[in-house]
């Protein structure tokens, strides 16, 4: 970072590495996208690749940027590259979901203490949804009103989400409130707790949903 007063991390391109560029959408394609420095876009979420400038050796570092410049260039960090949805091709990411919620929370006057969000692909007699797992702070006065804000904005930033919901792939999300301090006790169980772990916001399978259900309130 060289200053407080612009949006991003200046990237250094003078320093033997050599930078490389997967669309997010791509990174578990067989072959994806390999795009160079000069090639990005702002406002499109990659995974970012390191090279040594020899090309001998190419190592993903497990983020996902997205370059708000190009002139100089200037990036954000967006999420990891293993903690994303998209069981049904949706391409879901952190930034997103957190987007999505930040939202929300502010519309219903809700606050968040820490949420995880699961596609639910097996399901009797209805369409497959993502199930958010969220412990409140302050729990909003109409949670289906709230958990609807959550679905639209996520559809407002994610094209692939808008089509599956539009198409009746997927039905809207739904919301499985959790015990005070259940997270908290989830990353105990896991040998996890303490400020170095955090809990994943997204996971492509059910191994955390699993795994948090004794602390589910409903």
């Amino acid at each position: 970072q060289d200053t407080l007063d612009e949006e991003g991390l200046l990237l250094n391109t003078n320093s033997g590495i050599y930078f490389e560029f997967i669309p997010a959408d791509e990174i578990y394609n067989e072959q994806p996208t390999r795009l160079s420095l000069k090639d990005v876009q702002t406002g499109v979420n990659y995974a970012l690749i390191i090279n040594s400038n020899a090309g001998l050796w190419g190592y993903n570092i497990g983020d996902t940027v997205r370059f708000v410049s190009t002139d100089p260039y200037r990036l954000v960090v967006t999420g990891r590259t293993k903690h994303f949805i998209s069981a049904f091709g949706e391409h879901v990411i952190g930034e997103e979901v957190e987007y999505a919620m930040l939202q929300a929370a502010q519309e219903h006057n809700a606050h968040i203490i820490e949420f995880t969000v699961a596609p639910k692909v097996q399901t009797d007699n209805e369409l497959p949804y993502h199930e958010w797992f969220v412990e409140f702070e302050t729990v909003p006065d109409d949670l289906e009103a709230f958990s609807m804000s959550i679905n639209n904005h996520l559809r407002e930033k994610n094209s692939y989400y808008e089509d599956l919901i539009s198409g009746a792939i997927l039905q809207p999300l739904k919301i499985r409130s959790m015990q005070k301090h259940g997270f908290i006790e989830y990353m105990k169980s896991q040998g996890k707790l303490g400020g170095q772990n955090k809990v994943p916001r997204l996971s492509n399978d059910r191994k955390i949903a699993d795994a948090i259900q004794p602390w589910i309130q409903n």
